[in-house]
């Protein structure tokens, strides 16, 4: 609660800000004020600025973590008792407490029971306080706020609705805030937004011009008035509010004033900007969902199972009790056993104590060599230096345990784009300049470009055309540090990587005015004005300056697609048309980004005509984009082809490698990424997820009815190929995903999805990646396995049975959000040995041979009929193990002097074959012996014999086990009991032998081929090729066979590389309607590698943009 002075303080401000201006507007605001007191009642949230909030609003606070110190205990007891095998154990636990009932002890389950909780309890602690460590991490990182009139660094879960804060470049924003005011001109700023949408391009955001002023301590104080805006919500792309300052008017503000937590400042010094929503209600986190309690496949089809084991052991016991009572009661005259002296001698007595003896049919030390096996599986996991990054000093880590088994069931992988595939970081590697590929050296005067350009080759011209272009054509801002090196901020990577390069190459692009660039071109200044900027959209697909250069004459330069360039060419233009394009598709295969140069010559007369043109389409009401765009196209033709550029989107290490092996495993790749598609794709290219020449089936459509049509006429296309595996790319927009989700379409959109070995989803939300994993795990019941490092990808990662985080560039919050008991008796070694070391084959083998993963991909190992082959063939030697002893012994004779030993006695003897025969059968079904394996199943043995031993002789010294007083030297002597040490666990285990004999020898697998190939050491190689020899024909002939039938815009789309190669007459394919070769152009476009990233219809175009700067004018530094 507030004090009372905050209360009065609040009181008076009210007061006298709404009675300073009393305007009708006033009075509606004042009325809004009113009910916002409670904002659940209300649909607006109003904020008062330097001052005390009305409402006390969601603290900054976040967590990612699955429990907190109030929840553990009954999430826990939730999560453990969801499986039927502790609710059965707690059952017996409690049964075995009831006097004269147990015929075991009454801690016999209890101590396991509890010793399997809390371990599963200190794992599950140990886990998550890894968690809560990570949002410490977050919570604790401080930004400067405004506090008394002083700057204060405070951690960010101190800051509260309302603070104005000051945010640094390279650093995250603490809230959702409104901008109010920045270091750049016109109180523009530069986010990038990867964390949040996946977008490499930068964006701008400006404050409005009324709070632009706002430089300095002194304004920010004296700064009153509200702030009202919508209540929280998950859409990161709109907003919509109203700032009203003290006694002035009511400003609009928009998604272009609003600066999102999980983004970060770039190319910008400071912004200032008022805290609007606070942790769980920032956007960010409206677009997270809590945290899940996963459960791995094995452990639900397990679960299931032990319940039908559980409706078998009643059956057992109940007719057990019924031939009790009937036995009972044919012998009512056999005193001697003492059965009329037992008060609980009825059939529900009888009944419980038969569920307590037959307790064993659902061990439980499987629950507990389980937890071990997996707990131990985490560690190794933990420390494999193989997923050890040496750069980040970062290790792998497992933040649960419960999931190990599913990491090798994966059918689908859903991947995030940027910082996942990718570094984030674009590189200029090469480029064709009149039919040369140049590349850059040490310096600019070692490079090949920069001596032909000096010793007046015959391609000097076009090669000083070239890098003016790349150092003057871009809407890249330079400031020079205090080392007078220059830094270069971009709205795009793109066209900062190309100023870049120009720069190795000796221009230097280093000052821009309002109206002016400078460039340093191999030691000569030179100046060129900016007549004009024809800005990229992803329509035009290109971009020109008009600049008159230091000789007075005016020159466009454009750069752009390949395929709009080719059709603006002059008739004297194309000189190196062909070889560019053989260029474009080299650079295209090694998976490098591309984009086309080209320069005009304008005439004064002519620029001067066309301005006037330009002009009035600026200012038309009516069709304005349309006419800008014709406008555009009278002054973008004629155009000279100089080259072509290739830029370099670095992949993550061993990225192509890793999804060809996978692809080979036959595991399912999706991207989804809110990156832009021509981005998204050309990476697909790069990463080797696309292949030329593989069809493309691109998706974007703008309502629910024309992308129901197109799902349903794709599918029909496939035929008998739906819902099977086909070499075919499928692409998709987030806006049509949006109605493929819905509830009529999702099911035939997902049997689209799953008839494409690829699928891309570009510019999604962090919802929709959720939506489209969780559509795949619940109707195609495979394992869906989750992998990004952005806060865009949190929602996904959840919702996928796997998920996997990645420390990156992008933040931690992605891997915060991410997934990664003793024995009861003496053969639990054996089991946890082989989970732990035993291996089909090695690891090099499989990585070299991903075909082998997919037996356990396909649950081969381990299903429903595995389950009940091991519950049935263990049945069988149970009763040979029972029975043969109990034969052995039938007359009551083991020793040669006539004397027999007992019941107890013929229970050690039977107990003894149970645990050789459970170690040999242990040994029979593994794979790799390790002398851990060794030390496992013959320890086990031998331990047995010894404890036998001390156990036999702790009476009288120590008080328990007196009827086992010499018991070892009974069986020790008894000559039945070494007889049948050796032929009861053979002749219990003749049949298994038997069946791996027949099965190692006439029906070996492939696995098993290569495992025995590996210990002959021969190479594993052979066996993989002499099988695949005879396996079916893949699904590429499967689809070929499509052909007649498949839609023609896909057979265009697999022709795609032969016609590139063909594009002789480029400008003559170009001649159709645009809407018909759209299509036709985008396919092209991306087999030759072209991606461009910039950002869209922002607060402000990059014309205004490099029209506000000036770099020889210092910035403020708002202090």
């Amino acid at each position: 609660m507030r004090s009372d002075n905050e209360q009065i303080e609040l009181g008076n401000f009210k007061a006298n800000y709404f009675d300073a201006d009393t305007t009708d507007e006033d009075v509606e605001t004042n009325s809004v004020v009113t009910e916002v007191i409670d904002e659940t009642t209300t649909e607006h949230r109003i904020i008062f600025v330097n001052h005390l909030q009305p409402t006390r609003y969601c603290n900054n606070h976040i967590s990612t973590a699955k429990y907190s110190a109030l929840s553990f205990v009954p999430s826990f007891l939730f999560e453990q008792f969801r499986r039927y095998s502790n609710c059965f154990f707690l059952f017996i636990a409690l049964l075995q407490q009831i006097p004269d009932v147990s015929p075991t002890g009454r801690y016999t389950t209890l101590v396991p029971l509890i010793f399997i909780l809390s371990v599963s309890a200190i794992k599950e602690v140990v886990e998550d306080i890894k968690r809560h460590r990570a949002d410490d991490e977050i919570n604790h990182r401080k930004v400067e706020v405004l506090r008394d009139g002083h700057w204060l660094w405070v951690q960010w879960l101190n800051v509260a609705v309302g603070d104005i804060v000051k945010v640094h470049n390279n650093t995250f924003f603490p809230a959702d805030l409104a901008i109010l005011s920045s270091s750049e001109p016109q109180a523009i700023c530069y986010i990038e937004t990867s964390n949040l949408d996946g977008e490499t391009n930068l964006k701008i955001r400006q404050a409005i011009p009324e709070t632009a002023r706002l430089l300095e301590i002194k304004d920010l104080t004296q700064f009153t008035g509200t702030l009202e805006c919508e209540l929280p919500n998950r859409h990161l792309y709109e907003f919509s509010g109203i700032l009203k300052e003290t006694n002035k008017q009511t400003l609009p503000l928009g998604p272009d004033q609003l600066l999102l937590r999980g983004a970060m400042l770039r190319n910008t010094s400071w912004v200032f900007g008022i805290v609007i929503y606070t942790g769980h209600e920032t956007k960010l986190m409206k677009n997270s969902t809590s945290a899940p309690l996963k459960r791995s496949t094995v452990d639900k089809m397990t679960n299931r199972q032990i319940l039908l084991l559980f409706i078998i052991l009643i059956v057992l016991c109940l007719l057990s009790a019924v031939f009790s009572e009937l036995w009972s009661t044919s012998h009512p005259n056999d005193w001697y056993i003492g059965i009329n002296d037992l008060i609980n001698a009825n059939f529900g007595y009888n009944l419980l104590t038969f569920i307590i003896l037959y307790n064993n049919l659902i061990p439980i030390s499987l629950q507990v060599s389980l937890e071990v096996v997996r707990f131990v599986q985490a560690i190794f996991i933990n420390m494999d230096t193989d997923m050890y990054h040496e750069e980040s000093d970062t290790p792998a880590m497992a933040r649960t345990s419960n999931l190990n088994e599913e990491l090798g069931q994966v059918k689908y992988i859903f991947s995030d784009k940027t910082g996942t595939l990718t570094r984030n970081v674009m590189d200029f590697k090469k480029c064709s300049i009149a039919d040369n590929i140049y590349t850059l050296e040490e310096t600019p005067y070692e490079t090949q470009l920069v001596k032909n350009l000096q010793s007046g080759h015959p391609t000097a011209p076009y090669i000083r055309e070239f890098l003016i272009l790349m150092s003057v054509c871009h809407t890249v801002i330079p400031e020079k540090a205090y080392d007078n090196e220059i830094h270069y901020h971009a709205a795009s990577p793109d066209e900062q990587a190309l100023v870049k390069g120009a720069c190795q190459f000796g221009y230097v692009f280093d000052t821009r005015t309002p109206n002016h660039v400078e460039i340093d071109a191999l030691g000569t200044r030179e100046r060129y004005e900016i007549l004009n900027v024809l800005e990229f959209t992803s329509t035009r697909k290109r971009m020109s300056v008009i600049v008159r250069n230091p000789d007075g004459q005016i020159k466009l330069y454009c750069k752009g697609a390949d395929t709009v360039i080719y059709e603006r060419l002059a008739p004297d233009g194309q000189l190196f048309r062909e070889e560019t394009l053989r260029h474009l598709e080299n650079f295209a295969t090694e998976g490098l980004r591309t984009l086309c140069c080209a320069v005009s010559d304008v005439s004064d007369d002519a620029y001067e005509e066309w301005k006037d043109t330009y002009y009035k389409a600026s200012t038309s009401l009516q069709y304005r984009e349309r006419k800008l765009e014709d406008a555009a196209n009278l002054i973008e033709n004629n155009l000279i082809l100089l080259g072509a550029t290739a830029i370099e989107d670095k992949l993550q290490d061993q990225v192509p490698e890793t999804i060809a092996a996978l692809i080979k495993a036959d595991i399912h790749v999706w991207v989804l990424t809110g990156d832009k598609q021509e981005t998204a794709i050309n990476i697909g290219y790069s990463c080797k997820l696309i292949v030329h020449g593989m069809p493309l089936l691109i998706i974007n459509e703008d309502s629910l009815d024309n992308t129901r049509e197109v799902i349903a006429r794709h599918s029909s296309e496939f035929g008998d190929q739906l819902r099977k595996q086909n070499e075919v790319a499928l692409v998709i927009d987030g806006k049509t995903l949006k109605y493929a989700l819905s509830c009529d379409v999702r099911r035939d959109f997902l049997d689209l999805c799953v008839s494409c070995n690829v699928v891309i989803c570009c510019r999604v939300s962090p919802i929709q990646k959720a939506e489209v994993v969780e559509l795949v795990t619940s109707h195609t019941k495979s394992v869906t396995l989750a992998i990004g490092d952005g806060a865009n990808d949190v929602a996904m990662i959840q919702r996928a049975h796997v998920g996997i985080g990645i420390s990156g560039v992008e933040g931690l919050q992605a891997a915060c959000a991410s997934d990664y008991s003793i024995a009861q008796l003496f053969t639990a070694a054996p089991p946890l040995a082989m989970g732990l070391f035993d291996k089909v084959c090695s690891a090099e083998t499989m990585l070299k041979y991903p075909a082998l993963y997919k037996p356990s991909q396909n649950a081969d190992l381990f299903n429903v009929k595995v389950f009940w082959v091991w519950i049935l063939n263990a049945l069988g030697h149970s009763i040979l193990l029972y029975w043969l002893p109990l034969l052995a012994a039938e007359k009551d004779v083991i020793w040669s002097n006539g004397r027999e030993g007992g019941y107890l006695l013929l229970g050690d003897i039977v107990y003894s074959y149970v645990v050789v025969t459970v170690c040999l059968k242990a040994g029979l079904v593994t794979n790799a012996w390790t002398w851990l394996t060794h030390l496992a199943i013959w320890g086990s043995i031998a331990t047995w014999f010894i404890v036998l031993v001390m156990y036999s002789n702790f009476w009288p010294s120590l008080p328990v086990g007196a009827v086992m007083l010499g018991m070892d030297r009974m069986m020790y002597t008894s000559p039945v009991f070494w007889l049948g040490l050796f032929l009861i666990p053979f002749a219990s285990l003749i049949a298994d032998i038997t069946y791996k004999v027949v099965h190692a020898t006439a029906f070996k697998s492939v696995t098993e081929m290569v495992r025995e190939s590996e210990i002959r050491k021969a190479d594993p190689g052979k066996v993989i090729m002499k099988e695949t020899k005879h396996s079916p024909a893949n699904s590429v002939i499967n689809f070929l066979h499509l052909g007649s039938r498949i839609h023609p815009e896909i057979n265009t789309v697999f022709r795609l590389t032969e016609t590139a190669r063909l594009l002789k007459n480029v400008r003559n394919v170009f001649t159709f309607t645009r809407r018909s070769a759209t299509r036709v152009n985008m396919e092209v476009e991306l087999s030759h590698g072209f991606a461009f990233s910039q950002e869209e219809g922002g607060a402000v175009t990059q014309s205004e943009v490099i029209r506000a700067y000036n770099t020889n004018l210092p910035k403020p530094g708002g202090m």
